[in-house]
């Protein structure tokens, strides 16, 4: 028998407070500024949740709430392209309801209200904005005491892939997305063609694309050649890829890869985990997430979900903003019809238990 004293016994009896305040936690939600970046923060509180109206979606949640008391984990989350946190917030609750901070602050550039940057102008900026949200966190008087930031954990959608990705150590370039778009634009076309919403400046990019095959890299802009993302080995050995070494596991959902040499994706050390939707009509799996976990042997799936697209991933999902996103960026996708939406939820469910797994308990 164990005694009250016992090492194992004190731990596993911190586990089970752990768990029991986890389950009887309600979402609090406060806005935070991170040098200018704005943060919408979610994280467990004991204050009762109401349901709250934020534009077209309604979600539960105690706004302006006093966070729990003691250290919690830290995830970030990275919306997709012109997104925002609200539309991911079924996880990010999620993750607050296991004890987790959650943090998703709103691209520069490349947000619902302000798409000037979106693309790699964006893809850029992205994991820096990541990391001057960490260390904002770290100096605020609210939030310093309440996390255990020597290991976070990221979550990336969509474009919100590459900052995952590049947090994990991958490197891409722009010469990479023309190469790719210069053989796969007809199959990748969402991707490859974004933007272009008439058949003269979908014929204008094929041909750019098409350029970029015939100079030999040597003579290519420095624009077209520079890695972004991971750290480059060093000559001697292979120094630890991440950015910022702080960030410890990453999940990903309909991630962008395309963009990423396969060589950088296979020195990613840190265990990254991912969600695929089999009709993903926006990232075809075989150029993006399947890409991706061929190449990185840290990867692993967490569910493919069948009879998903693209933007079945997020939740709350509002009829008027599927119509706008369709309009705006798939007008000829017919939405998939009876998704389970329980399929997203047990998704949902698994990101949490990786982040769990990789991260907790803190110290």
């Amino acid at each position: 028998m164990l005694s009250s004293t016992h090492p194992l016994r004190l731990a596993l009896l911190g586990l089970l407070c752990t768990l029991a305040s986890a389950a009887s936690a309600q979402v609090g939600m406060r806005d935070f500024q991170a040098q200018g970046i704005p943060v919408t923060m979610v994280y467990p509180t004991s204050e009762t949740a109401t349901p709250q109206t934020k534009g077209p979606f309604t979600i539960e949640v105690a706004t302006d709430a006093t966070p729990t008391q003691g250290r919690h984990r830290l995830i970030v989350m990275s919306h997709g392209t012109g997104g925002s946190a609200i539309a991911d917030h079924a996880l990010a609750a999620r993750l607050a309801r296991a004890g987790f901070v959650v943090a998703q602050p709103l691209h520069t550039g490349d947000n619902y209200l302000d798409q000037r940057l979106s693309g790699p102008a964006s893809f850029e900026k992205r994991p820096g904005e990541v990391t001057q949200v960490i260390d904002a966190l770290a100096q605020d008087s609210l939030w310093s005491g309440r996390l255990a930031l020597d290991k976070v954990g990221v979550h990336g959608m969509s474009a919100g892939g590459v900052t995952g990705i590049a947090l994990a150590g991958g490197q891409w370039r722009l010469l990479n997305l023309v190469r790719h778009c210069d053989a796969h634009a007809q199959d990748d076309e969402s991707f490859c063609f974004q933007g272009a919403k008439d058949a003269q400046a979908r014929a204008d990019l094929q041909a750019r694309y098409a350029r970029g095959r015939q100079v030999p890299e040597a003579f290519l802009p420095a624009d077209l050649t520079a890695l972004h993302g991971g750290r480059s080995p060093s000559t001697a050995q292979v120094v630890d890829p991440r950015p910022d070494a702080r960030v410890a596991s990453v999940s990903l959902a309909v991630p962008l890869a395309a963009i990423f040499s396969p060589e950088s994706l296979a020195r990613i050390r840190i265990p990254v985990g991912v969600v695929s939707a089999q009709r993903d009509e926006v990232l075809v799996p075989s150029f993006h997430s399947d890409y991706l976990l061929r190449h990185c042997t840290a990867c692993t799936r967490l569910a493919d979900l069948p009879g998903a697209g693209h933007r079945d991933v997020l939740w709350p999902s509002p009829d008027s903003a599927a119509q706008r996103a369709a309009a705006e960026q798939e007008p000829s996708r017919v939405p998939v019809p009876g998704f389970d939406g329980r399929l997203r939820d047990a998704a949902h469910d698994r990101i949490v238990a990786f982040h769990r797994q990789h991260l907790l308990p803190p110290p």
